[in-house]
């Protein structure tokens, strides 16, 4: 039989090492991305890093066995463009926002960690590994604080609106104001009340309506207008 003449019991533990390094860095990088409730977790990345793995070790225990053309370069290229096509699926839009692209890009390197450990690159399978894990775990506190330091007040537009009105509806006008700030979501800055001639007063309200919002300031000025006092 093939198999009989093929069987190398040195062969056959290497294999069974690459495979074991490929399981293990896979399912550390699983396991992270299961922590954070991603669709492709831990049992996903296991499957692909072990799965690279497995090609790639049968090109290199084919070439070890009837020579030929060394395809092990060819073999991870596919890998690489299978796991795209692999990683398209979890990426998802809603609405304008895109979800899932931290995903793909996980399983794609999860795949290279794979790759690496069915060359018998254990090292540089495991650098890789500790890479992936750092940019999914490090990386992820920085780019949640530069989001939010985005979204403070002092880094958004500010618009005003300026009301005149007398001192008599001043309390009604205001909690009218608030409430349609509020409804649009918009995040007061700064509010001025300066009395002027005749008993009346002018109301200056700085504010800074919600990035997907550009014409909050219009919905707002329409409805002060065109409502009866």
């Amino acid at each position: 039989m093939e198999f009989l003449h093929n069987f190398d019991a040195g062969s056959l533990l290497d294999t069974f090492i690459s495979l074991t390094v490929a399981f293990a860095l896979g399912g550390l990088i699983g396991y992270e991305r299961h922590l954070n409730r991603s669709s492709a977790g831990l049992r996903t990345n296991v499957l692909v890093a072990v799965g690279a793995a497995i090609f790639v070790d049968i090109a290199n225990r084919y070439h070890g066995l009837h020579g030929g053309n060394y395809g092990t370069v060819h073999v991870i290229a596919y890998v690489v463009s299978g796991v795209g096509f692999l990683g398209a699926g979890v990426i998802m839009r809603e609405g304008g926002n895109v979800r899932g692209l931290n995903t793909a890009a996980t399983l794609w390197s999860s795949a290279a960690v794979g790759a690496a450990a069915g060359a018998d690159l254990v090292f540089e399978a495991m650098m890789g590994a500790a890479f992936i894990l750092l940019a999914n775990t490090l990386l992820r506190y920085q780019a949640k604080s530069i989001q939010l330091r985005l979204e403070e007040p002092q880094h958004a537009e500010s618009v005003y609106i300026e009301i005149t009105t007398s001192a008599k509806q001043y309390n009604k006008v205001l909690k009218f104001l608030q409430s349609a700030l509020n409804g649009y979501e918009c995040t007061p800055k700064k509010l001025e009340v300066n009395p002027i001639d005749d008993g009346n007063v002018r109301l200056v309200a700085q504010f800074s309506p919600k990035p997907a919002d550009d014409d909050a300031l219009d919905k707002i000025v329409e409805l002060m207008s065109t409502h009866e006092w």
